[in-house]
């Protein structure tokens, strides 16, 4: 197993490893259904819509249905 010679310095480590964090924010696209912001390639979470067919129910959804 490798063992460090020397100690890393914080800067050293923390800049290594800053290179895996993410620094944009998620896309977000317009549902053709309801117009609201949604992420892409997901189920909008507003109306419960994906590619056009209903994929999940939303809490409107259940407050209808009972």
């Amino acid at each position: 197993m490798a063992v460090p010679k020397h100690k890393v310095s914080k800067a050293a480590g923390r800049s290594r490893r800053a290179s895996n964090r993410k620094a944009t924010a998620p896309t977000l696209m317009e549902c053709p259904q309801c117009h609201e912001k949604k992420a892409t390639h997901a189920v909008c979470p507003n109306c419960g819509y994906y590619n056009g067919e209903k994929k999940m129910l939303v809490k409107a959804d259940k407050a209808k249905k009972d």
